[in-house]
């Protein structure tokens, strides 16, 4: 397996992924915040073809290129199936997975941050047949967990949350956790500046992620939200194929 992380600082803070099966010579890009050439140069670079652009949830605090990088190699653009957009992609659903020659993607419904949220489970079947790598998005990241009222109310959001939550933390300590944000970002509050983690020291040391009593998750999450990203139901409506004006 081929893993590559993308760490944004303009025009967000933000990291996106490329993952893919060096011996079948294909990849996936997920949550893409540069131009599309880039992530088609690097692909290049390694003898791999994009085969999937996935974005894990619509984003409120940039334009995702996800589309765009879509349009011109070919490969679907992956949202979840509640996703209601003015433009064709292609819907997975809880359960789902996506082959990438060796390489398997397991779809996890996460909402919370936003209703429609996903996850992804990553095995490398030439290592093991169990995931090793969870793509969480702003579901779960290193630190905090992601803020939940730019799709939603607050407190919807935040029970949403509490059960992804639950969800993952019955996933195996061993886990790589690879967020979509990192410190700086508008998307969550006591985020770190490493943008890596394992399930279990989350789970030990994330003050957020280790609340267990559902009311006391969702006080937490309603407590000392930031100021929402500039526009960010503009640049939501605009990732939905939706007028932009105000942007």
């Amino acid at each position: 397996m081929i893993l590559r992380q993308f760490l944004h600082t303009d025009p967000v803070i933000a990291a996106s992924y490329l993952v893919g099966c060096g011996g079948k010579s294909a990849c996936a890009v997920i949550d893409p915040v540069d131009a599309p050439e880039r992530y088609m140069e690097f692909a290049a670079g390694l003898g791999m073809a994009i085969r999937y652009v996935i974005d894990t949830h619509v984003h409120a605090d940039h334009h995702s290129t996800g589309r765009a990088l879509a349009e011109v190699t070919g490969a679907p653009y992956v949202l979840h199936d509640s996703v209601a957009a003015t433009f064709d992609y292609r819907g997975v659903a809880d359960g789902d997975h996506l082959e990438i020659g060796n390489v398997r993607l397991d779809v996890l419904h996460l909402p919370g941050h936003t209703p429609e949220h996903i996850g992804l489970l990553v095995t490398d079947r030439t290592r093991g047949a169990e995931p090793w790598l969870a793509l969480t998005g702003h579901t779960l990241m290193v630190g905090d967990m992601g803020r939940t009222e730019l799709a939603s109310s607050a407190e919807d959001g935040a029970r949403a949350l509490f059960a992804s939550a639950e969800r993952l933390r019955a996933l195996p300590d061993h886990l790589t956790i690879l967020p979509g944000a990192f410190a700086g970002s508008v998307c969550g509050r006591a985020l770190s500046g490493t943008p890596v983690s394992t399930l279990g020291f989350e789970r030990r040391f994330n003050r957020s992620f280790a609340i267990e009593d559902e009311q006391a998750f969702v006080a937490a999450m309603v407590r000392d939200i930031p100021p929402p990203p500039p526009n960010a139901a503009a640049i939501r409506a605009a990732n939905l194929g939706l007028p932009s004006t105000g942007v």
